[in-house]
C-alpha cells in the first residue's frame, strides 16, 4: 500500500512537471519562426558590440545606452570586461557612440549595468539612474551627467532589501522611482524552477528616501517599465506572460491596474514615443533561443508599436523583425524625431531612419 501511494505521488509530480514544461515552451514561443519586417535605412552602430540592453533619450536628442550586461543564463561575449554607459547625439548627421567616463571612487571593475532612466531637475541638471549588478547583486547607482566633459559623476549607491533582482527603473522625482523585480529567487536553478512553475511572485516597487513599498505584484517576470507622457500611467512589461500592464499612478505612488495588453511575444523594455505617446517594445520572438544559445540558429529580434494605449482595442504593429542574421536578442527600441535605436541584451545595436 505504501509503495502504491509513493508511486501515485511520484506519477502526479512527474505529470505536473511535464505539463509545466510544455506550458513553459509555449510561454517562451519555443517553436516560433520570425517573419522578417525590414526598415529601409538601417545600419549597425559601430562601437556597440557587447549589448545595448537599455536606452534612454533626453528631450534634446542625447541618448544614453547601457552596455556589457552579464545576466545569469544569457550569452555574453565579453565576460572579462566591465559594463559601460555610452552616449549618442541623435542631432548629428552621422551619430556615433562615445563611452562616458565615470568619476573616480566608483567601482568600475564590477560595473554591470542593466535598466537605466534619466531625470532632469528644475535647474536642468541631468541625472542618470542605473540598475547595477555588481557581483550579481542589485543596486541603483545615481550619476550626475556632465555634458561638456561627456562624463558621469557618481553621487550615490542605493540599496534596499526590496531592491533584489532588479531589472528596470523609471525615475519620476529626485530619488523617487519605480523599479521592477524580474525574479523572486536569485539562485539560477531556482530561477529556472520559478519560471517553469510560473510562480508569479515578482513585483513593482516604489522607492524614495522616506518610503519603500511594493505597489504592484503577481507578475510572471516584471521587466521593462516606463511612464506615459502625461505622467499619469505606468507601463510594465511582463516578459513571460507576453503582455504589458497599464497602471494608474495614484497620489500616494500606489498603482492600480487599468488594463493588460496581450502581445503574443516576449516583451522586454518599453519606451514612449515623445511625439505620439505610443509605446515601443523591444521583444524576444523566441526566448528559448536566448536560454539555449546556438550561434548557428541565434535568437531573433522584434520591435512592436502600441498605439491608442488606453482605448478598448489598442493598435499593435510590427515595426521591425529579424531572425538573428542582423540583430540578436532585441531588448529595447527608442525613437527621436524619425530616428530609431534598437538595442540588444548581449549583441549589437541598430540605428534606423524612418
Amino acid at each position: 500500500m505504501g509503495k502504491l501511494v509513493v508511486l501515485t505521488l511520484l506519477g502526479a509530480v512527474l505529470a505536473l512537471i511535464g505539463e509545466r514544461l510544455v506550458a513553459f515552451r509555449q510561454r517562451t514561443n519555443a517553436s516560433r519562426a520570425v517573419e522578417p519586417v525590414d526598415l529601409p535605412n538601417c545600419h549597425l552602430i559601430e562601437g556597440l558590440e557587447n549589448g545595448s540592453e537599455d536606452i534612454d533619450i533626453l528631450p534634446n536628442g542625447l541618448a544614453f545606452i547601457s552596455s556589457g550586461l552579464k545576466y545569469p543564463g544569457m550569452p555574453n561575449f565579453a565576460s572579462d570586461e566591465p559594463g559601460q554607459i555610452f552616449l549618442m547625439d541623435l542631432n548629428e548627421q552621422n551619430p556615433r557612440v562615445q563611452a562616458l567616463n565615470i568619476s573616480d571612487g566608483f567601482d568600475k571593475a564590477s560595473f554591470n549595468p542593466h535598466g537605466i532612466s534619466t531625470f532632469i531637475d528644475k535647474d536642468h541638471t541631468v541625472y542618470l539612474y542605473v540598475v547595477n549588478h555588481p557581483h550579481m547583486k542589485s543596486t541603483v547607482e545615481k550619476f550626475k551627467f556632465e555634458e561638456q566633459q561627456r562624463s558621469l559623476v557618481h553621487l550615490k549607491t542605493i540599496k534596499h532589501e526590496l531592491l533584489t533582482s532588479v531589472n528596470d527603473i523609471v525615475v519620476l522625482g529626485p530619488e523617487q522611482f519605480y523599479a521592477t523585480r524580474d525574479h523572486y529567487f536569485t539562485n539560477f536553478f531556482l530561477v529556472l524552477l520559478e519560471m517553469i512553475m510560473d510562480l508569479r511572485w515578482t513585483y513593482v516597487l516604489f522607492y524614495s528616501p522616506k518610503e519603500v513599498k511594493v505597489v504592484a505584484k503577481g507578475f510572471s517576470s516584471a521587466n521593462g517599465i516606463t511612464v506615459s507622457l502625461d505622467k499619469k500611467y505606468i507601463y510594465v512589461a511582463d516578459v513571460l506572460a507576453q503582455n504589458v500592464h497599464v497602471l494608474n499612478k495614484r497620489g500616494n505612488w500606489d498603482l492600480t491596474q487599468v488594463k493588460v495588453i496581450q502581445l503574443g511575444t516576449l516583451v522586454d523594455n518599453l519606451t514612449v514615443d515623445p511625439d505620439t505617446g505610443d509605446i515601443l517594445a523591444g521583444c524576444h520572438p523566441n526566448a528559448m533561443k536566448l536560454l539555449i544559445y546556438n550561434p548557428e540558429d541565434p535568437p531573433g529580434s522584434e520591435v512592436l508599436r502600441i498605439q491608442d494605449v488606453l482605448s478598448e482595442k489598442p493598435k499593435i504593429s510590427t515595426k521591425y523583425a529579424n531572425n538573428g542574421s542582423v540583430l540578436q536578442g532585441s531588448s529595447v527600441a527608442s525613437v527621436y524625431h524619425g530616428k530609431l535605436l534598437i538595442g540588444t541584451v548581449f549583441h549589437k545595436a541598430l540605428y534606423c531612419l524612418f
